[in-house]
């Protein structure tokens, strides 16, 4: 099949999970014999001038990256301003792009392609599949109280309610996506996230350095990784850390990534009087990373909100001991007391006991990790993955265009009414 993908990001234009997500995806449905072409763009705050749209084939796959027009626009503060924007470019390189390769099916990824991936599917007269990764309602505990956390969730409901497919990447997400469209779960394909490096082999040399530029030799390591936003629950994390040190005295956090909550959790952290005990360490290379995994005594998400988890996945592929929330997919990737060490969202109390009997009984904590890797080569391989995403594009059909009317918008907790 000739598959065409829009993503707003895919390597090296990283946001977060979702670049991976589609990087893997299209790799392997070209492995699979498949012609895959991902529509998406170069990194903010570059223009035609510095980066023009480009055509290029990386590990089989074309990649068309277009350029940002010529407004002054900013992601940070003109955020559907400029997501039209990109899929004004995204349509107008898109609309070239098919007149000479048509596609067998149009696949959008998340809310911000939702217009150009519309726009183009109806043009080529061919099925429209959409991934949901996340929701604004979700990201926001259910509150929709401003209005560009609306405009973000009808562009949401008019994608969900628009395509001709619709997929997860979890079960919670699926009944949280149901719940919030007005859809049947039962229309919802769930499509786990995958990892293809299912074993991380670090050298010593490199581990040795990680831990001793963290902590003492013989203090305990904590990690967390990934963005830096009020819902993956750093702020829990950080304000269970002091009864970690009580039990486990001259225990350290370091904390990897960036995102819009960094400041506030760095003031945090001095209020509770953790600077010294806490390293922010902002965005790592991957081989940094690794090492840095590599040599701590365990992971710990404390996500409030979280739609899937690859970074449980990439934990266990480093088989390093898992302390997670049970929030959304984490629910389903962490087996508690069997892969990892589950926790409720929130709940700083058990925040801190998961991570004091990791601690206490390592013997315990690396069986966990080993069987935590064990399942990684049956239910999150990437092979399999690409093989059901295909299955779903063969067996569906384009309806007839539509556009819904605009969706009602709560008034209160779109989870609680």
């Amino acid at each position: 099949m000739r598959v065409l993908m829009l993503s707003w990001e895919y390597p090296p234009v990283v946001v977060g999970g979702l670049a991976r997500h589609v990087h893997a995806l299209a790799r392997h449905l070209v492995a699979d014999g498949h012609e895959v072409v991902v529509l998406c763009r170069h990194v903010a705050g570059t223009d035609a001038g510095t980066h023009p749209t480009s055509d290029e084939r990386v590990d089989g796959v074309r990649v068309v990256r277009v350029a940002e027009d010529p407004m002054h626009l900013t992601f940070e503060r003109d955020l559907v301003a400029w997501t039209l924007a990109m899929g004004h470019g995204m349509i107008r390189a898109g609309t070239a792009l098919v007149r000479d390769w048509r596609p067998d099916v149009v696949h959008a990824h998340d809310w911000l392609v939702t217009h150009p991936a519309i726009a183009l599917a109806e043009a080529a007269h061919v099925p429209l599949i959409g991934t949901i990764h996340a929701t604004e309602a979700g990201r926001h505990s259910g509150w929709l109280s401003h209005p560009l956390n609306q405009q973000v969730h009808s562009v949401e409901w008019w994608l969900a309610n628009r395509v001709d497919a619709l997929i997860t990447c979890s079960e919670a997400m699926r009944g949280e996506v149901a719940t919030l469209f007005d859809l049947d779960p039962t229309d919802i394909t769930v499509i786990h996230n995958g990892i293809e490096e299912r074993s991380w082999q670090v050298p010593g040399e490199a581990v040795r350095r990680a831990r001793a530029g963290h902590a003492a030799a013989s203090a305990p390591l904590l990690l967390y990784f990934g963005r830096l936003e009020y819902e993956k629950g750093v702020q829990d994390l950080l304000a269970a850390l002091p009864a970690v040190r009580r039990r486990h005295p001259g225990s350290r956090l370091v904390i990897a990534g960036e995102g819009r909550h960094r400041g506030e959790l760095v003031d945090h952290t001095a209020e509770l009087d953790l600077s010294g005990a806490v390293d922010f360490v902002g965005h790592l290379p991957d081989h940094e990373l690794r090492a840095v995994l590599a040599a701590a005594d365990a992971v710990v998400l404390p996500s409030r909100y979280e739609p899937f988890g690859i970074v449980a996945l990439e934990t266990a592929a480093a088989r390093v001991p898992l302390v997670a929330s049970t929030a959304g997919g984490l629910g389903e990737l962490v087996v508690d007391g069997e892969t990892g060490l589950a926790f409720t969202p929130g709940d700083v109390d058990a925040i801190a006991r998961s991570v004091d009997r990791v601690l206490a009984d390592t013997g315990a904590a690396s069986r966990r990790a080993d069987a935590a890797r064990s399942r990684l080569a049956t239910d999150f391989d990437w092979v399999r993955i690409a093989g059901q995403t295909a299955d779903v594009y063969r067996r569906t059909r384009p309806a007839a265009p539509h556009t819904p009317g605009r969706p009602k918008i709560p008034t209160g907790n779109a989870f609680h009414p």
